[in-house]
């Protein structure tokens, strides 16, 4: 399989993990993909279905959030993209909650068309989220700013040393067709 990048403003940057073989979740971070996701009123809305990745900063951008089908939204718009440092991760269970969120206002929340970002849809999900949006003619990175922070995402739940929340598999450590994360 190829790997896919997504698309923004900037270029083809992103990409999910999965696409990426030569990729993993890195030792002492958890791997979220399957965790319940839930709001500021403690009620879960869906799941962390993929994460979206930088490969050149080796950073985690998104989560890639499926809605769960009881909040009955139409098939192509049962996903939705997370800001990496908009979320934050239970200190004991598996959960991840995004404090900006509830179960009701994650439905007027933009949703996520697979393999299509743009920075207006970047933008679109900040001003959701209430963060503040840089100015496209500022000269400091997007990414640098506190809805991308992955310390504040993963908090307690791994060092804050590491480097890198996924590394490239040391050689020969590809599974199979078929086992990939």
């Amino acid at each position: 399989m190829e790997t896919t990048p997504v698309p923004s403003a900037e270029g083809m940057h992103l990409t999910r993990l999965r696409d990426l073989h030569d990729f993993e979740v890195a030792d002492g971070s958890p791997d979220v993909r399957g965790w319940a996701v839930r709001g500021a009123d403690g009620k879960r809305f869906g799941d962390v279905y993929e994460l979206i990745v930088e490969c050149d900063a080796l950073k985690v951008r998104y989560l890639d959030v499926e809605l769960d089908a009881a909040l009955n939204i139409n098939q192509h718009e049962r996903h939705i993209l997370v800001p990496i440092g908009a979320a934050a991760l239970d200190d004991d269970g598996d959960n991840v909650f995004v404090p900006a969120l509830t179960a009701d206002s994650v439905l007027n929340y933009p949703p996520y068309q697979e393999i299509s970002i743009s920075r207006d849809y970047e933008e679109a999900m900040l001003r959701a989220l209430s963060l503040p949006v840089p100015s496209r003619d500022s000269h400091s990175p997007f990414y640098e700013q506190p809805g991308y922070d992955e310390q504040h995402f993963y908090h307690n739940r791994r060092p804050a040393e590491l480097p890198s929340s996924f590394r490239r598999r040391p050689d020969g450590d590809v599974p199979p067709r078929g086992e990939l994360n």
